[in-house]
């Protein structure tokens, strides 16, 4: 059938629900990878540009005109500070690769199908989420550092791909 809502029952709706809430959360957690990442980038510019120019003026005008580009080009070019580890570049790459899935393939499912087709799509996400949890664990770490002028709390660090994987999924795995 062509269309996403159509005149067939809805197969296993608890947990159809439970599985778009998940995937909900995760395209939270994506989008929000992608934004941080894109502050990252601005605030490094800026403080590069600052440290070339010592010109409060120029670096303001440059505040004002820069453009968030999009994930590819935005991590492309965090590759060229050389604060970057390349290790956190690879994170970084990876966690695009599941934003990019979480974003446009994950929830492709119908509503018609059986609960063992949506149970492989749950795992399949899950795969994805703890990839892009670690990717988000490193650039949050770097917005915590810009903001706070301090180190990142070691536990939160140490804890949060877990603890982001019992957000999305808690619920379907009490299922």
């Amino acid at each position: 059938m062509g269309w996403s809502l159509d005149y067939l029952p809805i197969r296993e709706p608890e947990l159809l629900e439970q599985f778009f809430s998940a995937v909900g959360k995760a395209l939270y957690l994506a989008t929000d990878f992608e934004a941080k990442c894109c502050y990252v980038l601005r605030m490094a510019k800026l403080a590069h540009h600052w440290e070339e120019t010592g010109d409060a003026s120029a670096t303001m005008a440059l505040a004002k005109v820069l453009k968030d580009k999009m994930l590819c080009a935005t991590i492309n070019e965090l590759k060229g500070f050389s604060e970057i580890k390349v290790a956190d570049i690879d994170l970084l790459e990876k966690a695009k690769d599941a934003r990019n899935y979480i974003a446009h393939e994950c929830a492709v499912v119908g509503l018609a199908v059986p609960a063992k087709f949506i149970h492989e799509q749950i795992e399949r996400l899950r795969t994805q989420v703890v990839v892009l949890a670690g990717g988000d664990n490193v650039v949050s770490r770097w917005v915590y550092e810009i903001e706070e002028k301090e180190p990142a709390p070691r536990d939160i660090q140490r804890t949060y791909v877990q603890r982001v994987e019992e957000w999305v999924f808690g619920q379907l795995d009490r299922i």
